[in-house]
């Protein structure tokens, strides 16, 4: 309508003047304000900066950190990796250099700190725990990351985080452990055979391309590999985990010396209990001839504990089973019918 009309454009100059009122003002000022003896005062070069313990761990061990190219002739990936010995060996996930699993092989090359670059080999691979080794040739002096142990983590400690996320090298970032002994299945865990691991829970801000890299605590010490994220937007929301030190230097061992891995088994599929009575891992089948069979565990058992380790899930399960090993008499109980069952399994090597 017309007064419609009339309105905007009177609104308009009502803007309009506003700004040119704004303008005025401010030209003012800048007449006011302006001097010929402006003098900027610079901070004395003796002034002390403040303690930065965590730049001063990120300096210490950035040198060992690497960033991890992976490519076929289809796709491409990457990811971090930590030096763990001075002839060139390199540990990783293992969903980094198979690139989540569509490339069995791949060309893989490993870039330093300062720019250089080295193809890589694959020496082993441990899917089950998503770890992997790498070999460079003819690197020298390599800067070795200093490995710590895992079973002195306490939640509530300060940690950092070092990596490539989406790309951009030596990436710090700083956070606190928020839980440890976290079983996390990386996709769907059924079987103890599944990709599971006893994780270090953080919330320092891990991203796609931390993975491989990291988790390193107050002294400089690395005590976990970060690997994934729990996340509904694809980036960090402060629920990282990483795989405990401990574990990445017995597995990393296994793989530089004999080029793979087996963990402890049972030999059943299992799912997490629901039926809200009680909490475990209820047995949907029981392998022939298997360690379970043996020790008499029956499909529709609901494992609560094995060993000294409580059970709640089948993930819990799976990794209590690997905590205890192979060879030895396990205690485990369940739950049949109602009634509390003691059970003595005997774990084999998978």
């Amino acid at each position: 309508s017309r007064r419609a009309l009339a309105g905007a454009i009177a609104a308009v100059a009502v803007v309009a003047l506003a700004g040119g009122a704004i303008g005025a003002v401010v030209a003012d000022s800048a007449r006011v304000l302006t001097t010929s003896t402006v003098r900027i005062a610079d901070a004395p070069d003796n002034v002390l900066r403040p303690d930065n313990p965590v730049g001063e761990v990120a300096r210490r061990v950035q040198p060992a950190v690497v960033n991890i190219q992976v490519s076929t002739p289809s796709a491409r990936g990457e990811g971090s990796g930590i030096v763990i010995d001075p002839q060139g060996y390199i540990v990783t996930n293992n969903h980094v250099v198979t690139m989540d699993g569509a490339a069995d092989r791949a060309d893989i090359d490993v870039i330093f700190p300062d720019g250089s670059r080295a193809a890589a080999e694959m020496v082993g691979r441990d899917p089950a725990t998503d770890l992997a080794v790498l070999k460079v040739e003819d690197v020298q002096n390599l800067t070795v990351a200093t490995l710590g142990n895992s079973d002195d983590v306490q939640v509530g400690e300060q940690v950092i985080a070092i990596g490539s996320p989406l790309g951009l090298a030596r990436t710090v970032t700083e956070g606190i452990v928020s839980a440890t002994r976290r079983p996390i299945a990386l996709g769907e865990s059924t079987s103890d055979g599944d990709v599971v691991i006893d994780a270090i829970q953080t919330d320092a801000a891990i991203n796609p391309g931390n993975s491989g890299g990291p988790l390193i605590d107050g002294t400089g010490a690395v005590i976990g590999i970060n690997t994934s994220i729990f996340t509904q937007s694809g980036g960090s929301i402060g629920l990282g985990f990483a795989i405990p030190v401990n574990d990445v230097r017995d597995i990393a061992t296994s793989l530089m010396t004999e080029g793979s891995v087996r963990h402890a088994t049972i030999g059943v599929n299992a799912r997490k209990a629901d039926n809200g009575a009680v909490e475990g891992a209820e047995i949907v089948n029981v392998r022939e001839g298997s360690p379970a069979q043996s020790g008499g565990l029956r499909e529709g058992d609901v494992v609560t504990r094995v060993g000294e380790r409580r059970v709640r899930s089948s993930d819990e399960l799976v990794v209590a089973v690997r905590r205890a090993g192979a060879d030895v008499d396990v205690p485990v109980e369940v739950i049949r019918g109602g009634s509390r069952v003691e059970l003595t399994v005997r774990p084999t090597l998978g």
